[in-house]
């Protein structure tokens, strides 16, 4: 039981790994982007650039990686709700 505990909880993490990677960039891209090493000239630089980021637990930036690559998907704006003349002042 032992052994097909850790061999179900070690492909779990490995699944997940590659979802995250799908989701956020890597550190490595992180520093490519930014041309900065250290977090804190990281998350300057991405301020400057204006791209939106997230700080993790331990500080560091990160980045939907749809906000760098644009999203696949076709997003339709909400239609306006009617509203009576009387009210649009």
């Amino acid at each position: 039981m032992g052994a097909e505990t850790l061999l179900f909880s070690f492909r779990y993490v490995h699944v997940w790994e590659l979802s995250m990677s799908d989701t956020f960039l890597s550190k490595e891209e992180v520093a490519e982007l930014t041309g900065r090493k250290y977090k804190r000239l990281q998350i300057e630089q991405l301020r400057k650039m204006g791209i939106p980021f997230w700080l993790n637990a331990v500080g560091a930036p990160i980045i939907a990686r749809a906000t760098i690559e644009g999203s696949r998907e076709k997003v339709e704006l909400p239609k306006p709700k009617w509203v009576p003349n009387v009210l649009k002042g």
